[in-house]
């Protein structure tokens, strides 16, 4: 018997529909919520009672845009009927029908759970290392702009996502190429002001 390709990748897909607010749920995605396929209709209170409590008020707000057919990305955590808490990411996109009419939301959930629980040592070094990086880049967006570190990091972040690039590696690249086409006049203009400071 094959293996479900969506569930050996740890991906489902669903699909919500605005005009009979009628969600669809791959096998995968059932699976996920501790359900057999086929065994339960989803809904969005169904939804929102496997949401882990603290991640509800989040959720409520997401799932508002999914019914509004809005596109959307989450990361929480789900409960599933045997009571173990996943970790997923939900992302969304319009749903178009023939004449190119919004009709809904579609979209994959994402299991991360596994990845979260075995990487944790690694992903916490790994920020530690691109801390500094990103400390740089942040700077720069903040003088250049007079944005606070919180903007500059969402920033850095939407360009991270834009262009696919892992926001160390983009910010790296960006203080790189900030810091190589400086002009003379900016360098004086930095140089004085450090120097002038009482």
């Amino acid at each position: 018997m094959f293996a479900d390709p969506d569930e050996q990748q740890r991906v489902g897909r669903f699909q919500f529909f605005l005009t009979d607010r009628r969600w669809v749920w791959s096998d995968t995605v059932a699976r996920m919520h501790g359900y057999e396929p086929g065994a339960v209709v989803p809904t969005t209170e169904l939804l929102l009672h496997h949401k882990h409590p603290d991640d509800r008020p989040e959720v409520a707000v997401v799932l508002d845009r999914v019914q509004s057919g809005e596109p959307f990305s989450s990361r929480h955590r789900i409960i599933d009927t045997g009571g173990h808490t996943r970790w997923v990411i939900v992302v969304g996109d319009y749903m178009r029908g023939a004449d190119d009419a919004v009709i809904g939301t579609a979209g994959f959930y994402v299991d991360v759970t596994e990845v979260l629980q075995s990487d944790v040592s690694t992903a916490v070094s790994e920020v530690t290392e691109s801390r500094a990086v990103i400390e740089q880049a942040k700077g720069v967006l903040m003088a250049a702009h007079g944005i606070s570190a919180e903007r500059a990091f969402d920033i850095l972040v939407w360009r991270s996502q834009e262009t696919n690039i892992k926001v160390r590696e983009l910010a790296g690249r960006f203080v790189e190429a900030v810091v190589g086409r400086m002009s003379p006049g900016t360098v004086s203009q930095i140089d004085h002001a450090l120097l002038t400071i009482d």
